[in-house]
C-alpha cells in the first residue's frame, strides 16, 4: 500500500474514532496556498481543526512529535482562511492531534 493510501486509510480511522465520540465531521482535507487541515470538526459549540499523524512504530519518536513550529503556523493560516469564510460564527476554537501508532490511537485535544 503506498503513503496515500496507507495516510488516508489512517485519516478515516480518526473520522470514525471522532465520530463515535459525537463529533460532526464539517470538512475533510480541506486545502488552501497556506496548506491543509486534515478535518475540521465540530464538538458541540466548539469547532475542532484536527491534524492527523500516523507511524508504523515509535521507533524514532511518536507521530505527534513530528508536528513542528512551521506546521503549526500553516495550519493556523489555513484554520483562519476556513473561519474567514464559514458562514457560522464559533465563539470556542481549538487544534487537535489525532496520534495513530501502531493499533494505538490518542486523541490530544488542545495540541496547540
Amino acid at each position: 500500500m503506498n503513503r496515500f493510501l496507507r495516510g488516508r486509510e489512517k485519516e478515516d480511522l480518526a473520522a470514525r474514532y471522532l465520530t463515535s465520540k459525537g463529533y460532526t465531521i464539517l470538512y475533510r482535507n480541506f486545502r488552501t496556498k497556506f496548506g491543509e487541515i486534515d478535518m475540521v470538526a465540530k464538538e458541540g459549540e466548539c469547532l475542532v481543526f484536527v491534524e492527523v499523524r500516523s507511524k508504523s512504530t515509535e521507533e524514532f519518536g511518536a507521530p505527534e512529535e513530528s508536528i513542528n513550529r512551521v506546521k503549526i503556523e500553516r495550519i493556523k493560516r489555513t484554520a483562519q482562511c476556513y473561519l474567514l469564510n464559514c458562514e457560522v460564527r464559533y465563539v470556542d476554537v481549538r487544534f487537535d492531534v489525532i496520534s495513530i501508532s501502531g493499533d494505538k490511537l490518542e486523541h490530544i485535544q488542545n495540541a496547540f
